[in-house]
């Protein structure tokens, strides 16, 4: 999608683009075995759900400037629970799911913390 990130509207339809992989990462660590066994991973799952939580409601009634203001208000824990999964994700598992689900968080949060900076 080529839209101008200096538009609101289309700013949010690129960041929620970005939330629907941080949703995949979420759901498949909340499905998995290691979760319900590891807490910390939980907790990475839970925090991934903040964030979208947090952002859906002014999504679903197209209030842009408050989706905006609110992932803001909410990327400094989107950042952390990344930054714990990475951390972690060596500790919990080493197989090629988890290695590409911590790849593919990184890259999303990346971007949507770049699309909130511009």
């Amino acid at each position: 999608m080529t839209a101008d990130p200096s538009d609101d509207a289309q700013r949010v339809a690129l960041i929620d683009r970005q939330v629907s992989h941080v949703w995949m990462v979420r759901t498949f660590l909340k499905h998995s075995d290691e979760a319900a066994d590891d807490e910390e991973l939980a907790e990475v799952h839970r925090d991934l759900y903040d964030f979208m939580l947090a952002v859906g409601p002014s999504l679903d009634q197209q209030y842009f400037s408050q989706y905006l203001h609110l992932a803001r208000k909410k990327f400094a824990k989107l950042r952390r629970a990344t930054e714990q999964f990475i951390s972690i994700q060596p500790d919990v598992s080493g197989h090629m799911n988890f290695r590409m689900a911590a790849r593919s968080l990184a890259a999303a949060v990346e971007e949507i913390g770049r699309l909130l900076e511009s």
